[in-house]
């Protein structure tokens, strides 16, 4: 044997006892000798991709790849270390090279499938997953993966088959029975989904990822402080900037936690995940430094996850299409990942369109400022797939949060919240906000309806003889004040009936639960209608045929389900709060002309509810005339709103 060679046994020896730092050593002094010594750059390579330099990893692969251009596992190793390099696209090339020299080689179309799906390429994804699983069959990590590609797919049934098949080959690996849970959960099966985050947590107690997604099950189920106790015991575990917004999210839900102690959590969320990212300080600078230059169109951008069928579409829309172009240019960021017909068309009424979804903080950011923006709007808040991290690094001199979420984002780098008079009252609400209100002349919002409402039909009860009220709003905003309320307006009225929709009904088991708390409070099921259905937009405002009166949730108002319910001629009662999400709906019904179904209390808006239901004749009018009124308010005026909008956009932007 050559001293070269039995170097390079020597070091493989010691590689495969795990001696890496011997073996590594040996490695380089074969390479010293030989420098195109395929075996020693690959086995080198191995190891540096072990102890995570990707960079040497891809370089010592790239070397032996010049010796045996052929040799797939070379080709799969290359491609690990292209892909944890962050060069999805190449690390793809290289996958799917090793499975062209080896159709057979299980790994190379695992890991192909895995790029694909962060590319967003899921059908290609699920079809290479689905080939590594034919040829590693045995393979758990295989299955879970197929089964995350298909859940994202869209696919719910087939991924939760497939996740069973990784738990039989592993059932004590907590990642999978969490991700079946998320699963379970999504298919309106709770029960289900709480016994698997259950054995997530015995399996792996203080499971960060199973207590939130613990959390998200029991805000739907409208378990309030269950929810939050699962946020609590996930951040301890694992501090999550998700996490951490979505407790601050239930936290509005919530009407006996006072308003400053829900801001101090807000701001514990910027302290924790955002203040570390400000930009250095460069000593002090005066507003007008920074101020967008005259003579020229302001450049404005909206950053957001919702461009798609959500309720912020319907808000920003009518501003996209109202802005005067002479005026503004406008940016559109859209966190989304799986764009739909209203991303199209949101899309055509922007000058400038930029994905950011699969793009990490930091190029985001970097995208934003070289788009030299005078003034971006983030329209999320904390709720789902917000990027707040990238407003924290400040990539527009002016910054302002408005309609995707009815709180303060907490942020230094947040400078204004675009509010009203009603839903923020002067002097009310500054202290619970780290941004400065800017309130608009007249409403905080304007709406488009939706093209597809059918028309306004009828009074029902003049038909039926007897009232029916309606909340078409996440059940999670039903706390058990709310239902305690509900049910005593129904006890008043006995011959009353009561129809909820919410997604959360499509499982039986919450239906179960809801049904017996109205029980409890003295209503029988038969009088409460429970609809579940994912329907289409003109389906769901055809329910609301069978409403009379629509029932606003409190201390969290709707927003789009009063508007949808005032299109479709139907009244809506509301309570007004102490903060903004609790006064929403006092805004929007004042903008509309509907100020006197404002409750000032619990008993108040009994009071309403009672005489509303006694007064047929008034309800049928307004049943004809909502329409109307609602299309010639303020709130669906988008010219004469996105002047305003506009006017406090210069104003923030072009001080002085």
């Amino acid at each position: 044997m050559s001293s070269s060679s039995a170097l390079l046994a020597s070091a493989v020896a010691h590689h495969r006892a795990g001696r890496l730092d011997e073996a590594a050593a040996i490695y380089r002094q074969v390479l010293t000798g030989d420098p195109r010594q395929p075996d020693a750059l690959h086995l080198l390579g191995q190891i540096a991709l072990h102890r995570n330099d990707a960079a040497l990893a891809e370089s010592l692969f790239t070397r032996a790849l010049a010796v045996l251009p052929n040799v797939a596992p070379l080709h799969l190793q290359h491609g690990l270390a292209l892909r944890a390099l962050r060069r999805p696209d190449d690390a793809l090339a290289a996958f799917q090279r090793a499975s062209g020299l080896d159709p057979k080689l299980g790994e190379a179309h695992h890991q192909a499938g895995n790029v694909l799906k962060s590319l967003g390429r899921l059908p290609e994804a699920v079809a290479a997953l689905q080939q590594a699983a034919k040829l590693v069959p045995d393979s758990p990590v295989v299955w879970l993966n197929l089964g995350v590609a298909t859940l994202e797919a869209g696919d719910t049934a087939e991924a939760i088959t497939r996740f069973r098949r990784a738990l039989a080959l592993e059932p004590a690996r907590a990642e999978t029975h969490n991700i079946l849970g998320h699963a379970l959960a999504a298919a309106g099966k709770s029960a289900e989904a709480h016994a698997a985050f259950a054995e997530a947590l015995r399996l792996r107690p203080g499971y960060a990822a199973a207590h939130d997604n613990l959390g998200r099950l029991c805000k739907t189920e409208g378990r309030l402080a269950s929810a939050i106790e699962h946020y609590r015991a996930a951040l301890a575990s694992a501090p999550s900037p998700a996490t951490h917004s979505n407790l601050l999210l239930a936290l509005n839900y919530l009407p006996e936690i006072p308003p400053a102690a829900v801001f101090a959590e807000h701001r514990q969320w910027h302290e924790a995940h955002a203040a570390s990212l400000a930009p250095p300080a460069k000593g002090p600078v005066s507003p007008a430094a920074h101020a967008a230059p005259s003579g020229r169109r302001l450049r404005v951008g909206y950053l957001s996850p919702d461009f798609v069928h959500h309720a912020v579409a319907y808000f920003i829309e009518p501003v996209l299409a109202a802005h005067d172009r002479n005026r503004v240019e406008v940016f559109c960021y859209s966190n989304v990942l799986h764009p739909d017909g209203v991303t199209a068309r949101l899309r055509g009424q922007v000058e400038h369109w930029r994905e950011i979804a699969r793009l990490d903080d930091d190029a985001a950011a970097d995208l934003v400022r070289r788009d030299e923006l005078d003034l971006l709007v983030d329209l999320a808040g904390h709720t789902a797939n917000h990027r707040l991290l990238v407003f924290a690094r400040r990539p527009a001199p002016v910054q302002v949060t408005w309609i995707g979420y009815p709180n303060t984002t907490g942020l230094d780098a947040i400078d204004c919240r675009i509010t009203d008079a009603i839903s923020d009252p002067p002097g009310k609400t500054e202290a619970f906000h780290s941004e400065k209100l800017l309130r608009l002349p007249t409403t905080f919002s304007c709406y488009r309806p939706d093209d597809n409402a059918p028309p306004v039909n009828a009074l029902p009860a003049s038909k039926a003889g007897a009232i029916t009220f309606g909340c078409f709003n996440n059940f999670s905003k039903v706390t058990p004040a709310v239902l305690g309320l509900w049910s005593r307006l129904l006890r008043e009225l006995p011959a009353s009936r009561l129809l909820l929709k919410s997604r959360a009904f499509s499982d039986p088991d919450i239906v179960e639960h809801v049904h017996a708390a109205f029980a409890a409070e003295g209503v029988a099921s038969r009088r409460v209608s429970l609809h579940g259905a994912d329907l289409s937009v003109r389906d769901h405002l055809s329910l609301y045929h069978g409403v009379d009166v629509a029932l606003d949730p409190f201390p969290y108002n709707g927003t789009t389900t009063t508007c949808e319910a005032l299109w479709m001629g139907v009244p809506v009662i509301t309570l007004a709060g102490r903060v903004h999400a609790a006064r929403v709906g006092a805004s929007l019904l004042t903008h509309a002309g509907m100020a006197d179904w404002i409750a000032s209390s619990p008993n108040d808006y009994v009071r309403l509810s009672v005489a509303a239901a006694q007064d047929l004749p008034r309800l049928a009018e307004l049943r004809r005339t909502l329409r109307d009124r609602l299309r010639l308010s303020p709130l669906c005026d988008a010219p004469r709103f996105t002047r305003g909008l506009e006017d406090a956009f210069f104003a923030m932007a072009r001080p002085g």
